[in-house]
């Protein structure tokens, strides 16, 4: 409970940060946002992709921070930057760097995750920076209460398109590497970049856990030249084993349709076809999920559930081989293990949101993040060595949201500053087996 009130105090300081943003600067000194595609996101220049560097920088833009399609006097310079794709090939992909107005400190940056969670390249959080309404703007407004804070105290904060440039939804390696090569993109920024040896914290809730604890999980490996400039990694509601949360949301109220978006985002980032194996009604709702955002599918398909979307041979999701190569692949529990602080909070109120209590093997949740699965990762990074705060509320998945936000943002101050990380890894119990999901022969 006392995490809650902490929590739930935070909130109303951080609303006021975004109200100091919401001073309108002069709409010459900013571009305005877009219409219709925008060739600035693909690349075309005479050097091949793939002779640039992870995190080398391609093309930068200026302009202001949006909220809600209007400019603030914070400044945001858009990069262009070389990454690297699910299959391991070079893409190009996007971040912002938003810098503060007036002094500010060059050697400190947070690295904001979005929860922005479409299978639409439009959505991504570069656009509504620009002053695009991407989802409604909703997103942009909830997520500047966690960002504004950081901006009022002089951090630079850097907010990557985690999805990439196809919106490659719930692939959590995706969105670890656009968000390592953000950072190095934002180092290589000259003039107004990051310095060299910049120290960085990463932050964000929900989809935004997913890039930031792969983040954490690859960095080691990936980008060791960023990772030694961690400071740590703070994140709720996280995504851990896939297949998981598929049978924790079938047949729920609010989040069934999420499902959706994440099969046919992993299966389209894998380049893999699923219609073999969609049933005639799965087929019909395609279209819907192809391009949808997190708005789309919330409780507009209640009681969903895997067998109404595929044949009845396959009722049984392990019983296609391409489904479990790729639930194996973006499975966090099969990931590395970080060696920065992680600070972490998972709701278990999921009855709030119209999902179910106890399942079978999995047990309960916020909503659609599985609490068994996230405590079993905590306590698999304990037993690694990793220094881990975590914290369970009763709360759903939103709930759960505004009281992480506050602390969140304490957490990644007291590592700038150099205190020492709460650790609380005896206290955390037993979770789900993390294990890799096992192929089964389909019936019939």
């Amino acid at each position: 409970m006392k995490f809650v009130r902490r929590g739930a105090v935070g909130l109303l300081a951080m609303c006021v940060g975004v109200l100091a943003l919401l001073v309108p600067v002069s709409s010459a000194s900013a571009a305005g946002p877009m219409t219709g595609p925008d060739p600035w996101y693909t690349y075309s220049g005479a050097k091949p992709l793939a002779e640039f560097k992870p995190g080398d920088v391609l093309k930068v833009r200026r302009s202001r921070y949006h909220l809600m399609g209007l400019p603030t006097p914070v400044k945001a310079v858009q990069i262009l930057y070389r990454s690297t794709s699910a299959l391991g090939e070079p893409t190009a992909n996007a971040t912002s760097v938003l810098i503060p107005k007036g002094k500010h400190f060059k050697g400190r940056a947070v690295s904001y995750q979005s929860f922005y969670d479409s299978m639409n390249p439009d959505d991504g959080p570069s656009r509504a920076v620009r002053g695009d309404l991407t989802l409604g703007g909703l997103v942009n407004i909830a997520e500047a209460g966690v960002i504004a804070p950081m901006l009022t105290h002089g951090y630079i904060v850097l907010l990557p398109d985690t999805e990439g440039q196809k919106a490659d939804f719930a692939v959590g390696p995706v969105y670890g590497m656009n968000t390592l090569d953000s950072i190095r993109a934002a180092r290589k920024l000259r003039p107004g970049g990051l310095k060299k040896r910049a120290k960085v914290g990463l932050i964000g809730y929900s989809g935004g856990a997913i890039g930031t604890n792969w983040a954490a999980a690859l960095a080691p490996s990936y980008a060791p030249d960023v990772n030694r400039d961690l400071v740590g990694a703070t994140s709720g509601g996280l995504l851990v084993a896939p297949a998981h949360n598929l049978k924790y949301i079938s047949g729920s109220l609010a989040w069934a349709g999420v499902a959706g978006m994440a099969i046919f985002g992993a299966s389209r980032a894998y380049g893999v076809d699923m219609t073999p194996y969609i049933s005639d009604y799965g087929k019909s709702l395609a279209p819907k999920f192809e391009v949808a955002g997190i708005a789309d599918v919330l409780y507009a398909h209640p009681w969903l559930q895997w067998e109404h979307v595929v044949k009845p041979r396959y009722a049984n999701p392990n019983s296609i081989a391409d489904f479990v190569d790729i639930v194996n692949k973006i499975n966090l529990g099969q990931a590395p293990t970080p060696t920065i602080p992680i600070q972490m909070v998972q709701g278990t109120g999921g009855w709030m949101e119209g999902t179910g209590g106890m399942i079978p093997g999995i047990g309960t949740g916020d909503g659609v993040m599985v609490a068994g699965d996230v405590r079993q990762l905590m306590r698999q990074y304990c037993d690694r060595g990793t220094t881990v705060e975590y914290h369970e509320v009763g709360l759903s998945h939103i709930g759960a949201a505004i009281v992480w936000g506050y602390p969140a943002y304490m957490f990644l101050l007291d590592r700038f500053n150099g205190k020492p990380a709460a650790n609380n890894c005896a206290s955390i119990g037993t979770g789900n087996s993390l294990a890799p999901e096992v192929f089964v022969p389909p019936a019939g």
